[in-house]
């Protein structure tokens, strides 16, 4: 990353500040260009570049590089960097602010662990962690879909929505298997926690701010359940 560049990203990062800066290098006519993008997530310590701006980055040149910052954190990868450079398939830089320390990372094929992730909406949250089991353990790759923190305070229903599209049916209480699903409403007008059943009344769940974890089922967790919910069962409707 040139000097130029370097400089543009700590300048955005301090601006920026509580907040992270988020930004994408790009090659425009032959140079190295770095291109400022707004950050549409919630909260100080996560970043969604907006999708008009990557759209904007892409038509004026080629995507190299993701560039984002830490406020007052050092510039080490975090799970969820770690998991969404996989997804962009691109290398990430990252600058401490107000330190200006940088780092660098690459896609490598990392995978969070199951158990004791770090909390990250949209990228490391119970949907992510329901996806990453049944791709874990079934072989079964579960449709993805953008989420942002608190949708369920905007009216918005995405887990009965996106669920139900990715092949879920409710079943019985009656008939539960290892694998099955819970849908479960916390401090929620709508279902907006999700856990997976692991059998022997346990559970494997990511709750916001913890880290993900195995739970026995019961109590708090069974007293907030919606829906029970089986993958590729058609017998049942919504």
């Amino acid at each position: 990353m040139l000097d130029v560049n370097q400089k543009l990203a700590r300048e955005h990062g301090s601006e920026a500040f509580p907040r992270e800066a988020c930004g994408l290098l790009i090659i425009r006519k032959g140079r190295e260009v770095y291109v400022r993008c707004r950050n549409i997530a919630m909260g100080t310590d996560q970043f969604v570049i907006h999708p008009e701006d990557y759209a904007a980055a892409d038509a004026e040149g080629e995507i190299v590089a993701v560039v984002h910052s830490h406020p007052g954190l050092p510039p080490e990868s975090s799970q969820a960097d770690r998991v969404a450079c996989e997804a962009s398939g691109l290398p990430w830089y990252i600058v401490s602010i107000p330190s200006q320390t940088w780092s660098r990372i690459e896609p490598s094929g990392y995978v969070a662990p199951l158990v004791g992730r770090e909390w990250s909406h949209g990228v490391l949250d119970c949907y992510a962690l329901v996806r990453d089991w049944f791709q874990h353990e079934r072989g079964v790759t579960l449709p993805d879909f953008v989420r942002f923190d608190e949708w369920w305070k905007r009216g918005e229903n995405l887990y009965l929505e996106n669920f139900a599209a990715a092949g879920f049916s409710v079943i019985d209480s009656a008939d539960l298997q290892a694998g099955d699903c819970f849908l479960m409403q916390v401090a929620s007008p709508v279902p907006n926690h999700a856990a997976v059943y692991l059998g022997d009344d346990m559970i494997l769940h990511h709750l916001q701010g913890r880290l993900s974890s195995r739970d026995v089922y019961g109590g708090y967790w069974q007293k907030n359940t919606t829906h029970i919910l089986r993958y590729g069962h058609s017998h049942s409707s919504w």
